[in-house]
């Protein structure tokens, strides 16, 4: 089996969507084998303890200066990796950004889920209602999500699948990412299935 660690920075919607999957033996030669939070008290965090599934809490050390405290993060997270014989890395609403040897370490084995279609409206603070807003205030006919490889820029890694949906003239940025949550959990099985 391949040892699978699930990075997480919230509810963890997404998380859940691999938990259940891996229980019904969708997700192929994986296993959920860790969680990782870099915020305290993320409820990602009680659905992995829920699932019996090793659960750790990795803050960003906010003494240091943004680009050092990525890179020491990165480092922890990959030194947390290697103990735990991790093979392959999901960042499921995981809002730090990585860089530093893990990029290396997992090429083309760590991959990050974003709600749009990218390359529109992705980079550093493109995350949550900023996302779907930003979809809106465009004009935008469509919207969804994208699995892609994490890369050492910010939502640039290639894409490996996105699902579309239409964005509905009565959406708000709330309504956008509840029809849009509902194609990422659909998305990150897929992905994590064929790739895995």
């Amino acid at each position: 089996m391949k040892h699978i660690l699930v990075l997480v920075s919230g509810n963890g919607t997404n998380l859940q969507a691999l938990i259940d999957a891996e229980r019904q033996s969708g997700l192929g030669n994986g296993t959920i084998a860790a969680v990782i939070s870099d915020k305290p008290g993320a409820f990602a965090l009680e659905r992995a303890k829920n699932a019996g599934i090793p659960a750790f809490t990795l803050l960003p050390d906010k003494s240091l200066p943004k680009r050092e405290r990525r890179l020491e993060l990165s480092n922890r997270i990959l030194a947390k990796a290697c103990e735990l014989k991790i093979d392959f890395i999901v960042c499921a609403g995981f809002l730090s950004i990585l860089s530093g040897d893990i990029i290396a370490a997992y090429a083309s084995r760590m991959i990050n889920i974003h709600p749009s279609l990218l390359p529109k409206f992705g980079g550093q603070g493109m995350y949550g209602e900023k996302v779907h807003r930003a979809a809106l205030d465009a004009g935008e006919r469509e919207s969804g999500c994208t699995v892609h490889f994490v890369d050492a820029g910010a939502d640039t890694g290639q894409i490996i699948l996105q699902r579309a949906i239409p964005v509905l003239s009565s959406d708000t940025p709330e309504t956008l990412a509840e029809r849009i949550h509902v194609q990422e959990h659909a998305a990150i099985v897929e992905a994590v299935r064929n790739m895995v």
